[in-house]
């Protein structure tokens, strides 16, 4: 079967890249990129008017700068080796502006000569790129593995201009000694980064110890919002119903969960419980049956037990994907994507996995078990678990306030 023929139209976008790409936008003119997509000048000033309109076609159509966001989101898997996944989109996105400095010098050293329209469409594509660098920074910000001040959108922003800005230094001058190398650049840009304009978890303990104030913020998500995100796991099959009641029902992480196996479950009429072994931490947590004032199932007859029942297979991980092996912390993401398509935050944004985890340990608190005994169940300290019980307070106040107004009407 043979592939539709491309039109004019994008014959001519796809010549004029081309050539902006080897020889820069100035020194191309019309009759050249006429001549490569094989028309005259007429089609090509009666489809764009002028070069300066091809160029904008080019800039908005050729999806460059979406591209080079999605690298990012493609190969990142938070909560990973968050260092790992900025460089390489640092150097996916160094290495995909290599391959035009023709084009980069005369979209730089142009742009003032472009009409306001051009310049626009430039803005936009740069745009389009931050937002898929902020929506990674957004959420490994939000999981917890990354303390900031700043918001994840500057932060995006910050990075893209640092890459930007080197492309057009290399691109544009000679014997600099700013940095020895690409790797060199690229080595201090992350360090720089997350060192300066981000910090760790575990650097915000130990800054929280020696008393600099960071304060993490709890964001738990509503009971209507978790209830819709079960559903939305239910329709999509049994091991996914049984994925996010492990999420909300017993608060573990994305890493406990790909690291449970099918004997680390115990069960009888009197409880459900999980054991978590990773390096360092083994312990058992409780399933709740109750999750946000909804029953899913019994301690014998749930969303998790159902999964393992049905399964046919001799794979000895709790949850396998469609393959038959162990799932992965980027396919978890990935199915959680799909759970939560087309919902939103109080806030306005799109919830993220690690919420599922936060808002199970203020449920805990708000049914009343102590810091003690949650500290047992999570492996965390007192010290990491007074923001959660910041946020039980508060929304039981918020409660307390709810029952006292409908008691005055």
């Amino acid at each position: 079967m043979s592939s539709q023929p491309i039109s004019t139209r994008q014959r001519l976008i796809q010549a004029a890249l081309e050539l902006f790409t080897a020889q820069g936008v100035s020194a191309t003119t019309t009759r050249q990129i006429a001549e490569k997509a094989e028309v005259n000048e007429v089609t090509l000033f009666r489809n764009f008017g002028n070069k300066h309109g091809l160029l904008l076609a080019v800039l908005e159509e050729s999806a460059a700068f979406k591209n080079l966001g999605e690298s990012l989101v493609r190969r990142a898997t938070p909560p990973g080796n968050v260092y790992q996944a900025l460089k390489d989109y640092a150097s996916d996105s160094l290495h995909a502006l290599e391959r035009v400095p023709e084009f980069v010098r005369s979209v730089v050293g142009e742009a003032d000569q472009f009409p306001a329209e051009n310049r626009r469409a430039l803005g936009r594509g740069v745009t389009e790129a931050n937002r898929y660098v902020a929506q990674y920074l957004a959420t490994i910000i939000q999981q917890g593995h990354l303390n900031t001040y700043l918001p994840a959108e500057k932060l995006a922003s910050l990075l893209n201009g640092m890459i930007l800005g080197y492309a057009v230094i290399e691109f544009t001058s000679e014997f600099h000694e700013l940095w020895e190398d690409r790797d060199d650049f690229l080595e201090n840009l992350v360090e720089l980064f997350l060192h300066g304009a981000m910090s760790s978890s575990a650097e915000s303990a130990s800054n929280s110890l020696q008393g600099s104030a960071m304060v993490i913020e709890i964001a738990d998500l509503p009971a209507n919002l978790v209830h819709a995100i079960m559903e939305q796991a239910k329709k999509s099959g049994v091991r996914d119903y049984a994925l996010a009641y492990v999420l909300f029902g017993a608060g573990l992480s994305t890493t406990e969960i790909i690291s449970l196996e099918r004997s680390h479950q115990i069960y009888d009429t009197q409880g459900h419980f999980l054991q978590i072994t990773i390096p360092g931490s083994v312990r058992q947590v409780p399933v709740n049956q109750w999750i946000l004032g909804k029953r899913y199932g019994s301690y014998t007859n749930n969303p998790l037990i159902k999964w393992l029942k049905s399964r046919k297979d001799n794979q000895t991980a709790m949850f396998v994907n469609e393959t038959g092996k162990p799932i992965s912390e980027s396919e978890l993401q990935t199915r959680w994507l799909v759970w939560s398509q087309g919902l939103l935050t109080p806030q306005g944004q799109l919830p993220a996995i690690a919420q599922a985890q936060q808002t199970w340990r203020v449920e805990m608190l708000m049914r009343g078990i102590s810091l003690e005994n949650l500290s047992i169940f999570t492996g965390c300290d007192r010290a990491q678990l007074q923001p959660y019980a910041r946020r039980a307070k508060e929304k039981a106040a918020l409660e307390q306030a709810t029952r006292l107004d409908h008691k005055s009407g």
